[in-house]
């Protein structure tokens, strides 16, 4: 979903649940919004508040989608992938989590919804730690090298 299409989502239906939150915002796609540009809230953070009580969680934006097909693994299996999520509620991450273990990946925690810019378009976490566009197949990358790329991300200045 394009982030410019965040503030249809259905509050009334989602109050209460958790939302995976996988979009990113692209100025040139979504247009210039204020909070964004200026670095005063995340994609991410607008959702939530445009959403209410529902559990925003931060996940699957930060990967190629054929990557994403390609690189599941079984828990022990030494390819395993990790991809990051980010929220600010416990018990919802703690669902998206069990959820990326179910479907084959690990999880590596961001934190907040406000430090969720680490993972979004420019940052070191987003794509890199996967391989190129180019390649539809992926390069697994464990915990460690997701978590260090999300370490070495650099707040845009505002």
């Amino acid at each position: 979903m394009p982030f410019h299409a965040h503030a249809k989502l259905p509050v009334a239906e989602l109050a209460g649940k958790v939302v995976l939150d996988t979009d990113n915002y692209y100025p040139e796609r979504d247009g210039q919004v204020a909070e964004l540009v200026e670095g005063k809230l995340t994609s991410a953070e607008l959702e939530q508040q445009h959403l209410g009580t529902a559990k925003v969680v931060k996940v699957f934006n930060n990967i190629f989608f054929k990557h994403l097909g390609n690189l599941a693994r079984p828990q022990g299996d030494p390819d395993r992938t990790a991809l990051t999520i980010a929220g600010d509620d416990g018990e919802a991450k703690k669902a998206a989590a069990a959820f990326l273990t179910a479907i084959g990946y690990d999880a590596v925690d961001v934190g907040p919804l406000s430090e969720s810019w680490r993972v979004e378009p420019g940052q070191p976490a987003y794509g890199p730690p996967y391989g190129t566009f180019e390649d539809p197949i992926g390069t697994p990358a464990g915990a460690g090298k997701v978590r260090a790329a999300v370490d070495a991300a650099t707040k845009p200045a505002s």
